[in-house]
């Protein structure tokens, strides 16, 4: 059964949601993060994707408050991204209570430092962001695209140790438009051991039935559910 993600990305202390991943379109869902969370956690679901815009655009994490106000008020299981470029930043992360850090720009930029981390850490606490805009890993808060094709990068880290990926379609994100399916059965076949999490354009319970049966690990979804395409207790069943 493929497991259920819910994402909060936040913006200036806020959830919101972005369209294509511009931050020109961003639409606030809630004041208050840890009310969404919480609402989660009441509904069954055990994990979090928690994204902090703010950093991810920066040269460091902002917003570790609200991960050490979830984390301290919930049990939910969180995964971090954004912003995380240093060792401090990775530290602070952790321990403001995130069990995984999600590592995008930095697998990039600095790939050598990331192999350290993985290395420190281990594959179950460090997971590759793999953000894919025309086949390109884009970085940077999705503003860079970098030369990187998308299965050579997995290929890649695969090979090293990555066990756990998530791979995010940019131009699909936001849209309410359907997953990639293609992008992801081109990753499985090539990669067919990888713990792919896929995510973006989720828009409705039908779309999590096809990845599951893709055989797709995890995937994340949030403006469906902050729109009222998928509730929470609909969720229910797939636990």
């Amino acid at each position: 059964m493929i497991e259920l993600i819910p994402a909060i990305d936040i913006l200036h202390g806020k959830c919101v949601r972005l369209s294509q991943g511009d931050y020109d379109t961003s639409r606030i869902y809630s004041e208050n993060p840890l009310d969404i969370a919480k609402r989660i956690e009441d509904h069954g679901l055990h994990r979090l994707h928690l994204v902090d815009l703010d950093g991810a655009a920066s040269s460091h994490i902002v917003n570790y408050r609200v991960l050490e106000d979830i984390a301290s008020h919930t049990s939910l299981c969180i995964d971090f991204g954004g912003g995380i470029k240093s060792d401090k930043d990775l530290s602070i992360a952790f321990e403001c209570g995130a069990q995984m850090a999600t590592i995008g720009s930095l697998a990039v930029k600095e790939p050598e430092r990331f192999l350290n981390w993985l290395a420190q850490y281990g594959s179950k606490k460090i997971i590759l962001g793999a953000d894919v805009k025309k086949g390109k890993i884009a970085i940077s808060g999705w503003k860079e695209e970098s030369r990187e094709d998308i299965l050579p990068f997995l290929e890649e880290y695969a090979s090293k140790g990555i066990e756990k990926v998530i791979c995010t379609d940019i131009e699909q994100d936001g849209m309410l438009q359907g997953p990639s399916t293609q992008l992801y059965q081109s990753i499985l076949q090539k990669l067919p051991k990888l713990g792919l999490i896929a995510s973006g354009g989720i828009s409705s319970l039908q779309d999590i039935e096809r990845l599951d049966e893709m055989g797709i690990t995890a995937v994340i979804f949030g403006k469906a559910l902050y729109e009222g395409r998928i509730t929470l207790k609909e969720l229910e069943r797939f636990l």
